[in-house]
């Protein structure tokens, strides 16, 4: 693996500090012996500067050792560790900034740290490579991180919108798609083209693709009005908060850094904000977690009142719980089931944990998500209509076996459209606590039904369960070991 810049000028510094501290050298001590400034070795050992061969030299005999010997990538046995996660890739993956961090901060921490914190990063680095994890997974799971930090909450995002919406002098429920195209072309020299992604075959998965050079905006004429303000919202602020390091394609088809992945987000969040203002919303939002009863059509009638999709509508929630209502402890996942396996296998494709990892989660061992959940029992009904084209709309308590933990759950499914043979469900699971009883009136109305569910089948001791689709390989293999930890334990013993 080829070692960048930034990685050498951080092994060179890594080195330097070692040998001046194995000699017993202070930075006023290395500096006049070298004839460098103090400021000047900081920023070297820090990772910042890289010298110049004759300061390398100057280096290299204060320090008593080869020229060779201070600029060679090979670092000491203890910090092999340190060795391991450069090459990795890991740190270049991690958008260390974004958590108030430096490089060469958390390289220092780990050289200076004891041999098992060592063996530990080592133990990662391998975890990382046996599971094939890729920079693409690093970067979505330090965007998850990133929106927790903040309750997935941004003012700076609802307050650009709403500048924005007073310059157009209309409120955000009415920016339709050809006021969108409007402000596209006028302002920011768009043109629009709805014909050549349906002339593509290869092309039609994606829901909008953009040109750069030529500033057009290839768009899925199958997709649906709120579809086409959702993604000519996300250009209006590509453009507006200067997010130039942007993905080109509806949704990331090959990530290239973090920054592209996170302009994504901003732009997104952006967009929803712009068709749902958050004062309207939050009003009937009020309204109706004040009802006594859980009424799905209701629910319907308010998503459609904003005309959103789905996945606009629950993530809007998701925006809003914690810093309005002061419900901070959810999760949102997105299931897919693709309609060309005879099996239903269900894959979960987004996820956001609030306040702390809960109970449902995405599990990438091929093992299958317990179908008590609503998330997939609402794919199950709505694979089974021919022709699927209405949207299932469905809620459920959910407890998890074997813990405390309760969680509200309301689920929406419908076609993946223009994606082909395929559905999605979006549930926002809303754990069921002081904060939530005391802000959403029907929560715990017996018209709700309670089931007991599972993570997964292969980890599931639930028995007779009349949904189960594997067995439980998880909970046997738990049971044989502990059988045999009671028996060595009584042999020991006797």
């Amino acid at each position: 693996m080829l070692v960048n810049k930034q990685n050498i000028r951080l092994i060179f510094g890594l080195k330097l500090k070692q040998l001046r501290q194995q000699r017993g050298l202070s930075f006023a001590e290395l500096s006049k012996a070298a004839g460098l400034s103090v400021s000047y070795l900081n920023e070297i050992e820090k990772g910042k500067k890289y010298p110049k061969a004759e300061k390398i030299i100057a280096l290299a005999s204060a320090l008593d050792v080869s020229y060779d010997q201070l600029v060679s990538l090979k670092l000491s046995r203890k910090l092999a560790p340190v060795a391991d996660l450069l090459h990795s890739g890991i740190l270049d993956s991690l958008p260390l900034e974004l958590f108030g961090l430096e490089a060469s901060t958390l390289l220092d921490i780990i050289s200076s740290a004891p041999t098992q914190v060592n063996a530990f990063i080592s133990t990662l680095v391998k975890i990382a490579r046996s599971y094939e994890l890729t920079q693409e997974n690093f970067y979505f799971a330090a965007l998850r991180s990133y929106q927790e930090m903040h309750d997935n909450y941004f003012e700076d995002l609802e307050a650009e919108v709403e500048t924005f919406v007073e310059e157009q002098s209309s409120q955000g429920a009415n920016l339709r798609p050809a006021v969108l195209m409007t402000v596209l072309h006028k302002t920011y020299g768009y043109t629009i083209n709805r014909e050549a992604l349906q002339e593509q075959p290869e092309l039609r998965r994606f829901r909008s693709v953009f040109s750069p050079k030529d500033k057009v905006l290839y768009i899925n004429d199958s997709l649906t009005d709120m579809q086409q303000a959702f993604l000519l919202g996300k250009e209006i602020a590509f453009n507006r908060l200067s997010l130039t390091e942007r993905p080109y394609t509806s949704t990331i088809f090959h990530v290239n850094s973090f920054e592209e992945v996170l302009s994504n987000f901003k732009a997104s969040y952006f967009s929803v904000a712009l068709l749902m203002n958050r004062h309207h919303f939050l009003k009937d939002l009020t309204t109706f977690f004040d009802r006594p009863e859980w009424d799905p059509e209701a629910f319907l009638a308010l998503m459609d009142k904003y005309r959103a999709t789905p996945e606009m509508f629950l993530h809007r929630l998701t925006n809003l719980l914690p810093k309005y209502f002061g419900i901070d402890h959810f999760f949102f996942l997105r299931f897919q089931d693709q309609l060309d396996r005879e099996d239903m296998y269900v894959h979960i494709t987004k996820e956001l944990h609030l306040s702390r990892l809960h109970n449902p989660h995405r599990n990438d061992l091929n093992q299958h998500y317990c179908r008590r959940w609503v998330s997939v029992r609402v794919l199950s009904d709505l694979r089974a209509q021919s022709p699927a084209s209405k949207l299932l709309v469905d809620i459920q308590r959910s407890h998890y076996t074997g813990t405390k933990n309760e969680y509200l759950c309301i689920t929406i499914a419908r076609p993946n459209t223009p994606t082909p043979h395929a559905n999605v469900s979006v549930t926002l699971g809303i754990q069921v606590d002081a904060a939530s009883r005391r802000r959403i009136r029907f929560l715990e109305h017996p018209d709700i039904p309670l089931r007991e569910v599972g993570e997964t089948c292969e980890r599931c001791p639930l028995i007779d369960c009349e949904a189960r689709v594997a067995p439980p390989s998880v909970v046997d293999r738990q049971q044989e070991d502990d059988a045999i930890r009671t028996h060595l334990e009584a042999l020991i013993r006797k």
